[in-house]
């Protein structure tokens, strides 16, 4: 029987916190390359998998990393300057490597980009510590990038050259109970010939009402008369051209567009909240706008991938939101994690648990 889950925030919260329950208990060790803020790592420690090592080069993700992994958690050198012998061995690598040079908002320059060629420490680090198996995740456009030439290399790097046995798949974190459109490639390889699928989307119907924050939100967040009149203009100017861009207001029944970096990301994943009195003051002085548009707060906007509300972004605002928008999105980077061990274990030592909210209403 389908069973079709429909829960609030809160329980799915619960629900994503217990992933792990029936999972058999083993050893597997974790190395974390480009590893951001730790979606990757929450979702495969929830999976039951333990982190030895992380590493990513921006100081700003080291602050929120530390304050919630844990002090000195996170490597903050350059990756490419470091030995991978000097990396400790591990049964699993895992890789949300720079999107930017193959993603449709930069400007596609591929492996010509400096972050392009991070790609190549992979394979070098792969190489050395031939781990059992390795899970690497980039925008769903790396497999279009140059005619799909790029993602050949990057298979020819890891079939060929290493050996592995490769699968990859475009995961969106909407099936994942997010209510957040987000399309990304994840490339999963084992050393030896096991037999691995890909999750299925899960029966949850989440929506943005269910992660806004409730109570009084800060005039910060609201965007100025000015602002929004500008970004009305800015659209009906596209619209007339024939063109799709512009500010979106969400339906809070709806899921948002993809987090991602930059004011554009935040533009498009507007909401209503509310009317602030006539003469209320938003952050740079002007006036806030009559309609009571605002931006998603950081909460909200972590809450779109799947963080814990603990995690804390003690951080400058504008780093938070380029944090979050480069993230893994927790959730499906545990539902990987929980079909990664099942190939490791073998099918019928890994359970896929079901909510009892989720059992109750197939009744």
């Amino acid at each position: 029987m389908s069973i079709m889950l429909v829960l609030p925030y809160n329980e799915l919260r619960v629900y994503y916190k217990s992933m792990h329950i029936g999972i058999k208990s083993n050893n597997y060790t974790v190395i974390d390359l480009f590893a951001g803020i730790g979606g990757f790592r929450l979702g495969f420690e929830r999976a039951g998998f333990k982190t030895i090592y992380s590493n990513d080069i921006d100081k700003w993700c080291k602050v929120s990393f530390d304050g919630y992994f844990g002090e000195g958690a996170l490597d903050l050198r350059d990756i490419q300057t470091v030995d991978a012998s000097e990396l400790p061995n591990a049964d699993i690598v895992l890789a949300g490597f720079p999107c930017q040079p193959f993603s449709k908002i930069g400007k596609l320059h591929g492996f010509a980009d400096a972050r392009g060629t991070l790609f190549w420490d992979i394979l070098r680090i792969l190489k050395e510590k031939q781990p059992r198996a390795f899970i690497l995740e980039n925008v769903k456009n790396l497999m279009s990038h140059d005619g799909g030439y790029t993602f050949e290399r990057i298979r020819d790097g890891l079939e060929n050259d290493l050996g592995y046995h490769v699968y990859y798949e475009v995961l969106n974190s909407k099936d994942f109970g997010l209510p957040q459109d987000r399309k990304r490639v994840y490339i999963v390889g084992f050393r030896d010939d096991v037999e691995f699928n890909f999750p299925e989307p899960l029966n949850l119907k989440p929506k943005v009402g269910d992660l806004l924050e409730t109570g009084n939100v800060h005039e910060f967040y609201y965007l100025s008369q000015k602002y929004l009149d500008g970004l009305e203009k800015h659209r009906q100017r596209h619209e007339a051209k024939g063109h799709g861009f512009g500010y979106r207001v969400l339906d809070p029944e709806g899921i948002s567009t993809t987090c991602v970096v930059g004011n554009m990301g935040r533009e498009r994943n507007l909401i209503k909240g509310d009317i602030k009195p006539p003469g209320t003051v938003g952050r740079t002085g002007s006036l806030v706008n009559s309609d009571g548009i605002r931006k998603l707060t950081i909460r909200e906007y972590a809450r779109l991938q799947g963080f814990p509300d603990d995690f804390e972004f003690n951080i400058p605002v504008t780093q938070a939101y380029k944090q979050i928008g480069n993230a893994v999105s927790v959730p499906v980077a545990n539902a990987v994690a929980i079909e990664v061990k099942r190939a490791l274990l073998g099918f019928d030592n890994v359970v896929r648990p079901i909510p009892e909210a989720a059992l109750a209403q197939s009744h």
